[in-house]
């Protein structure tokens, strides 16, 4: 993405009705800060501190976010969990009147249509992947990867009988 030219902007020129709804949109369009303050004119860092001092910036910044981040989840939902389509082939064809007739346009020329030839259910499995990460994610106690076992107590390796063995037979 080209940088754009920095202009002369204050956070007042966005907190206006019409600069918090472009500040939502980008963010629910899936901006990052980084790339919503290029479209805003300013540095990231300048973007950063407004969302410390004005509220509004921050919170229309979160209702974006919101809104994408929920559509990825049902995206990601229905991805892990299978789902069915209808898919719909349709093809050029020339367009007939009641009698019949293949009909023409003022010119002269054949007009045709889109037709539905075909309709099929498909499904699309579950995804292992998905559902691996929604559950790592949505509860990491039970299937994250890395498990921390800790282990108390003393483990008896009998080198202690042993030595007392070697003792006496040194002793004989």
């Amino acid at each position: 993405m080209a940088k754009k030219k920095r202009r002369n902007t204050t956070y007042k020129d966005w907190i206006t009705e019409e600069g918090l709804i472009k500040i939502e949109g980008w963010a629910r369009d899936g901006l990052i800060n980084e790339e919503i303050a290029n479209e805003i004119g300013i540095h990231p860092s300048t973007l950063y501190d407004w969302q410390k001092k004005y509220p509004e910036i921050a919170e229309a910044l979160k209702r974006g976010k919101d809104v994408i981040d929920r559509q990825v989840e049902n995206a990601l939902l229905k991805r892990a969990l299978g789902y069915e389509y209808e898919e719909i082939t349709q093809e050029r064809a020339l367009k007939k009147d009641v009698k019949g007739k293949p009909m023409t346009d003022l010119h002269g020329f054949p007009v045709y249509e889109m037709v539905t030839t075909k309709k099929v259910k498909k499904e699309v499995v579950p995804d292992t992947t998905a559902q691996i990460f929604w559950l790592k994610n949505r509860k990491p106690e039970q299937w994250r990867d890395k498990r921390d076992v800790s282990v108390d107590g003393n483990i008896d390796t009998g080198t202690e009988k042993l030595d007392s063995i070697l003792d006496q037979l040194k002793e004989d």
